[in-house]
């Protein structure tokens, strides 16, 4: 049997995880590390208290029940074991920290976090009579298949796989599972079940296209009609005219480059499919959706946090002839790289820096990040999530933000060791694990447009019109850099530029221009009592 031992005079320690002591302060940490005195008073009585076993044994029981609770409900999101919920959802329907939203300490930050008011407006794919009637004969047919290859980083992807799915409805073809090129940029082998839930996307999809993992045998030495060019924004007729005939004769289209290639204004019927299959269908992998659901959870457990999709990598400078603004030496670096590479400016070449940054075609700073956020109402002490990739200049080119607001995570912050190593190489599905966490944050806002940007602002329309800032660039940038005007006057302007621009419901007036899977109303929202018709 084990003795008891005397150990009155060792000293014990307990092991504090790096991250743990970093969040602390100078003064709770040392209120962690210093004991304080106890008179000989409490000591003489804690003696007194400890030679009656039943007191004894009643303070042991306390004690113990103490850390059962304090481990079942601990509430850090960042301690060393944070709880977490396995059960997987969609991103957009893991949004329950709205019902936290108001609570601060001062009426400035219950505004802020504040959600628009989204008219009663609800999703609403209720397919004509006639899109029904045709999809037996559709998902059944069994001659024609079509093939895809989609490139770019993850959020192009989606939008190729959207048009891919519109384009097999168009022609009444299976729809083999798209193939994603291997990215040239970051080395991303991934595959579609890789991202995707696959057989999520089989089954939202069964009534509208047949979706297939592979040719069948009857096909396998078919020779595909291949099309690598097809222009920009073309219509539905415009698919049929050019493939139909082909593809009934050789059996297999294989298409490449797909993005922008179907226009924008389709007929209503395919504009809710559209909407279907990128708010619906297009669900992330298990493993995918597990962790930024969970990241989206620590955030989420001391209150309403912003997501901030931050575009500020050394590429982005470069494609769209802009200057960091960090200092002259890496405005150089930027400038070199531009000409040694001009085939990578895809911005007006004809437009100067500065014409350009006035114009509001530049990605916004650090700076002027954090200048927006401030004259918005964002409290100090609100918690921020950054999505993107690591910016040019490193941790300097982040010091306004971390400056102003010290609660600043990414997904590698939040990450329990071991969480993303199966990640490592997969830039795509660290993009999709941005894409959770930004969707269920309770304020969203882009540093520059993209296709990130887009679709979490039609996600979050769908989702119910939770908050998402739109920068008005164009507008605002006078403003910044007039440094003769007081902050408080600043901050009335800026407030006035943004007070349609934060997520209301917004019409899709221009058709042509405007993608239904950024503006889902009218198409695919209603303000009626509708439910989704699937």
């Amino acid at each position: 049997m084990a003795k008891w031992k005397n150990h009155s005079n060792k000293l014990s320690y307990i092991s504090v995880p790096s991250h743990i002591i970093n969040s602390l302060s100078s003064s709770s940490l040392q209120s962690l590390l210093i004991q304080p005195k106890n008179s000989s008073k409490n000591a003489n009585n804690f003696f007194t208290i400890s030679k009656n076993p039943i007191l004894w044994f009643f303070f042991l029981f306390l004690f113990g029940l103490f850390g059962m609770l304090k481990t079942s409900f601990n509430l850090d999101p960042f301690s060393p074991n944070p709880c977490s919920t396995d059960q997987q959802q969609s991103s957009f329907s893991n949004g329950g920290s709205i019902s936290q939203l108001g609570i601060g300490s001062n009426g400035e930050e219950s505004e802020f976090w504040k959600q628009p008011d989204g008219l009663g407006y609800r999703p609403c794919l209720d397919f004509s009579r006639e899109y029904r009637r045709w999809s037996g004969e559709i998902v059944n047919n069994r001659r024609r298949y079509l093939m895809v290859v989609v490139s770019g980083g993850m959020n192009q992807q989606r939008n190729q796989i959207v048009d891919a799915v519109v384009i097999a409805r168009i022609l009444g073809a299976a729809l083999v599972v798209p193939i994603l090129q291997v990215n040239v940029i970051w080395g991303d082998e991934s595959e579609f079940s890789d991202i995707f839930d696959l057989e999520h996307f089989k089954r939202v999809l069964a009534n509208d296209v047949r979706i297939v993992s592979s040719l069948p045998s009857t096909h396998l030495m078919s020779r595909p009609v291949e099309e690598k060019r097809t222009p920009l924004h073309v219509s539905p007729g415009w698919i049929r005219a050019r493939y139909l005939k082909r593809l009934n004769k050789e059996g297999v289209l294989l298409l490449r480059g797909l993005d922008s290639r179907l226009s924008k204004d389709l007929p209503s019927d395919l504009q809710k499919l559209r909407c279907k299959v990128v708010f619906d269908a297009l669900r992330f992998s298990p493993p995918i959706l597990e962790l930024g659901n969970k990241l989206a959870e620590r955030m989420q457990r001391k209150g309403p946090y912003i997501a901030l999709h931050l575009r500020m990598e050394k590429d982005v400078w470069v494609r769209t002839g802009c200057l960091p603004g960090l200092s002259h030496e890496y405005d150089e670096i930027i400038h070199n790289e531009r000409k040694l590479r001009p085939e990578l400016l895809t911005a007006r070449s004809n437009m100067s820096y500065h014409e350009r940054k006035l114009a509001g075609l530049c990605p916004l700073n650090a700076l002027e990040v954090t200048r927006l956020l401030k004259a918005l109402g964002a409290p100090r002490n609100a918690r921020i999530y950054w999505a993107g990739g690591h910016p040019f200049g490193g941790k300097e080119a982040l010091l306004p933000l971390t400056r102003e607001f010290s609660h600043f995570y990414n997904k590698e912050d939040l990450a329990l060791p071991g969480e993303l190593e199966s990640f490592v190489n997969r830039a795509s599905s660290l993009a999709a694990i941005d894409y959770i966490v930004s969707e269920n944050s309770n304020v969203f806002m882009p540093s520059h447009g993209g296709n990130m940007g887009h679709v979490i602002q039609g996600h979050r329309a769908y989702a119910g019109h939770k908050k998402h800032i739109t920068p008005n660039k164009r507008v605002m940038l006078p403003y910044f850099l007039n440094s003769s005007l007081p902050e408080t006057e600043f901050s009335r302007i800026i407030m006035e530029l943004h007070q349609d621009s934060l997520g209301q419901p917004e019409l899709r007036t221009s058709k042509a221009e405007r993608d239904v899977t950024k503006y889902p109303v009218p198409e695919c929202m209603c303000n009626k009592s509708k439910t989704r018709s699937f």
